[in-house]
């Protein structure tokens, strides 16, 4: 990669030192925000801190655009872009979710198909409603046990291909919200040799870039683009990304599609979070990270000796479907103790006033970092083990899968856009969904827009809004209802 900047080093944060410049130069200000640095809104002031506020400001020449960086913007970007190796890096101010709908709009087009697991961010097939392209979709392995899906195999994405050879791209989950990564860099090969680009959704992977010992990067696997949640794992303001990507791809086209969807009005409070999250990830990432692995490892033995739990970790691999795991995960199983992962994320934050970040039918997920401190993993162990004593039953009747594998009978484009009609949840098995049913988070699909309606998905619908786990996607916010087509 040639270094595109001049007499800057990872040290600079040209956004962060514009913002600061600009607030000691005491300008009248007759631009936007209206709250003025704070004085049009005190109790914003006072609940947010005077600094904050007066470091939200406009575009202006001095602090650049976001939709055309020439200056400190510019500057920054290509700072990331070396830190991450990449060739080009442009700031994403609305969440990863529009970093992973530019990537794909940027290389698929109305018709061209694109081959990717089905467990996916909802965000990459709400891409496909938008651009029109069409999902291929390669089921990923499942782990029997623990009932989660895995990574996809070398084998079936080499066949997808073979069977899809018109294909315009494929897009990987690195690593998925449970730590499971794909053979990336074997996929890169196939993909590159039969002339499809290679699109990879990091937002649980920014720590890849800055540790040995972590799973490879999209970015050192030769992928084409990348997505970045920085802001989940890299110490950035939560909403705040990045997109990533080779010369391969168009940068200035790449610029022109994230510009369809991104605000005009970028928020300086998140590029400069970015700006800064990254010279810190460049300058200190490998100890921050080391420290991450060694909390997780911890908690992750001390929670298996409770018994009945199950935090699982490397042992998964075996090249197929595991090809690796991410270490910083803390993904504990817990059906052997007759609860489901919501019932114990429901009762970790009620009664033991512990938030973690997601349970779903079987597991619940804590993100761990370098920001923890000892404490507050002993605290967490000991939740667990209190949770296990007051309310450990029999698993006679918990659902024991998350990943149902979907019969797809139109593009999610058509059948989002095509007439549908309200239909009751018992009575919709055998009709075509028109919209999306998912448990946020993790924000994985249950049913997409194009779907057979099946007596698994509804059991699993029902399942899982009798166990509290939070369900969205639906015109019906009950979920009662579903959105069918053909009525």
């Amino acid at each position: 990669m040639e270094n595109k900047i001049v007499g800057l080093t990872q040290q600079d944060t040209p956004i962060h030192r514009a913002l600061e410049e600009q607030c000691i130069n005491r300008l009248a200000r007759f631009d936007v925000p209206g709250h003025k640095g704070g004085r049009g809104n005190k109790e914003l002031k006072d609940f947010l801190g005077e600094t904050c506020v007066k470091l939200d400001m406009n575009s202006m020449k001095p602090l650049d655009n976001l939709c055309h960086p020439v200056s400190v913007i510019k500057d920054a970007q290509s700072l990331a872009a070396e830190a991450f190796g990449a060739d080009n890096a442009f700031f994403i101010v609305h969440g990863t979710t529009g970093a992973v709908q530019s990537m794909i709009m940027s290389v698929c087009q109305r018709g061209d198909k694109l081959l990717m697991p089905r467990n996916v961010h909802r965000s990459a097939i709400n891409a496909l409603v938008v651009c029109g392209a069409v999902p291929i979709y390669i089921n990923p392995g499942i782990q029997k046990k623990l009932g989660i899906p895995l990574g996809m195999s070398v084998k079936d994405i080499a066949q997808s291909m073979e069977e899809n050879p018109d294909a315009k791209a494929i897009l990987i989950n690195n690593p998925t919200y449970y730590g499971i990564c794909s053979d990336l860099k074997e996929i890169v090969r196939l993909a590159h040799e039969k002339n499809m680009f290679v699109l990879v959704d990091e937002a649980h992977g920014t720590h890849f870039y800055f540790h040995p010992d972590l799973p490879i990067s999209a970015m050192e696997a030769g992928a084409d683009m990348s997505s970045i949640s920085m802001h989940k794992t890299g110490g950035s303001l939560t909403q705040s990304s990045m997109l990533l990507t080779r010369n391969t791809i168009n940068p200035n086209y790449v610029r022109q599609v994230i510009n369809l969807t991104q605000t005009t009005s970028g928020s300086y409070l998140l590029l400069s979070s970015l700006d800064i999250a990254r010279k810190t990830l460049s300058l200190h990432g490998k100890e921050m990270f080391e420290k991450t692995m060694q909390y997780a490892d911890y908690a992750r033995e001390e929670i298996n000796k409770l018994g009945g739990y199950y935090a699982f970790g490397s042992e998964l691999i075996e090249r197929q479907y595991v090809h690796d795991f991410d270490r910083t995960k803390l993904s504990v199983h817990t059906r052997e103790i007759g609860l489901a992962g919501i019932e114990v994320y429901d009762l970790l934050r009620d009664d033991y006033g512990i938030q973690i970040e997601f349970g779903d039918i079987g597991n619940i997920l804590a993100i761990i970092s370098a920001g923890d401190r000892n404490l507050e993993i002993e605290r967490l162990i000991s939740a667990l083990s209190e949770i296990k004593r007051l309310h450990q039953k029999d698993k006679v009747g918990l659902l024991d899968h998350e990943y149902i594998s979907p019969n797809v009978v139109l593009g999610p484009q058509e059948a989002f856009y095509s007439h549908s009609v309200a239909f009751d949840l018992d009575k919709s098995c055998g009709k075509i969904c028109g919209e999306f049913v998912m448990c946020y988070p993790p924000g994985i699909p249950i049913l997409a827009p194009g779907e057979m309606i099946t007596k698994d998905i509804v059991d699993y619908i029902r399942y899982a809004k009798e166990k509290g786990c939070f369900l969205t996607g639906t015109q019906d916010m009950e979920v009662n209802t579903l959105q069918v087509l053909g009525e």
